[in-house]
């Protein structure tokens, strides 16, 4: 019989790291699908500009941009990259990305090694990452690299889902 974890090792520890990781790695997959669909597709400047071109009938609810497969859908679009990892993201009125527990998780379960932390384990995430991340809404996020300028306070524009 082996001893109880101490210090981080193993247990909630081991969990904790894995949702901290799922979350830094959902971030940068995100900032690599924006900038891959942004060289793509030249009338985007942030991703939320895929749901005014695909409303005004420019492009399709589906298609491919920059290597990435994507999904237009009610106020986001799911990005499913080369390797088959999704990100989903829902668009503010302004057009900045959030996401929630339930995208994080969605991400985590296409990884090719699979992560599923629990909810409190990724909320213990969010809250040791207070400057990467904001919380717009209950439980919703934005990343920085989605805010619309540095002036901004991305909390004014954000819907309540």
């Amino acid at each position: 019989m082996s001893d109880p974890p101490t210090d981080g090792e193993g247990g909630s520890g081991r969990q904790a790291q894995a949702a901290r990781g799922l979350l830094l790695g959902f971030v940068a997959t995100l900032d690599e699908a924006r900038a891959a669909v942004r060289a793509s597709i030249p009338a985007v400047k942030e991703l939320g500009d895929l749901l005014s071109l695909v409303r005004s009938g420019e492009i399709d609810r589906r298609g491919r941009a920059g290597g990435y497969a994507y999904v237009v859908h009610g106020a986001g679009c799911r990005l499913t990259s080369p390797a088959g990892i999704d990100v989903d993201v829902d668009f503010t009125a302004d057009g900045a990305e959030i996401f929630d527990f339930w995208r994080l998780r969605v991400y985590g379960r296409s990884l090719p090694t699979p992560v599923a932390p629990s909810e409190e384990d990724l909320r213990a995430a969010v809250e040791g990452l207070t400057d990467p991340l904001t919380e717009v809404a209950p439980g919703w996020f934005i990343a920085p690299a989605s805010h619309r300028s540095a002036g901004e306070n991305p909390k004014r524009d954000a819907r309540h889902l």
